[in-house]
């Protein structure tokens, strides 16, 4: 599960990919790594103390947001490539820490998070209550190892690709930017159909 989670482009990975085309890979894997690691980290914290209270429909809500969000962040970074030169672009850092951010809450509004964890972690962690957590460790464990593993990889695997074709690797950031819009409007008709 973890493997599919990490594969699946988030605007996160898009991020690292652009920081990868910036030749920023130490950025590029902490991006991939930090971010989602505080997110789960804090959901862990809610579903293990709060499963009972937090509402099931909430899912539905948050996608909403999560695809408003995204579609602001990837018109600011559309904005902003069309005013900068690369050059600009690659000094530019408060562009990074902002889209980090906004990225991080677009993923924390992601309707297969709370999915996830309201439907599968949820319901792991009530029993490793019963029998003991260190019985229910290896799921979790798994699974960061996996997706972790996957989402390096996934980006490594672009920025290769990418770099196989020079006119291809000019244009990575404006691709990984078109593509947070499609995943913005994803996510908005992902809540519409999660309404009914």
């Amino acid at each position: 599960m973890g493997i599919v989670g990490g594969l699946m482009p988030s605007p996160l990975h898009l991020i690292a990919i652009t920081q990868a085309a910036l030749h920023r890979w130490r950025r590029a894997i902490l991006i991939l790594v930090g971010p989602p690691l505080a997110i789960d980290g804090a959901l862990l914290v809610v579903t293990l103390f709060f499963f009972r209270y937090v509402p099931h429909n909430i899912a539905h809500a948050v996608a909403y947001i999560g695809g408003a969000t995204l579609l602001i962040f990837a018109g600011y970074s559309l904005y902003e490539m069309r005013r900068k030169t690369r050059e600009e672009l690659e000094k530019s850092e408060s562009l990074t820490y902002a889209g980090v951010i906004a990225a991080s809450l677009t993923e924390l509004t992601a309707p297969g998070t709370w999915i996830y964890w309201l439907t599968i972690a949820g319901p792991i962690l009530a029993q490793g209550r019963i029998i003991g957590y260190w019985r229910v460790a290896p799921f979790f464990i798994g699974g960061l190892a996996g997706y972790y593993g996957a989402a390096i990889f996934s980006v490594w695997l672009l920025y290769w690709g990418a770099s196989l074709h020079k006119k291809f690797k000019q244009r990575l950031m404006l691709v990984a930017n078109l593509l947070l819009v499609v995943l913005g409007i994803g996510y908005l008709i992902n809540a519409a159909y999660l309404g009914k």
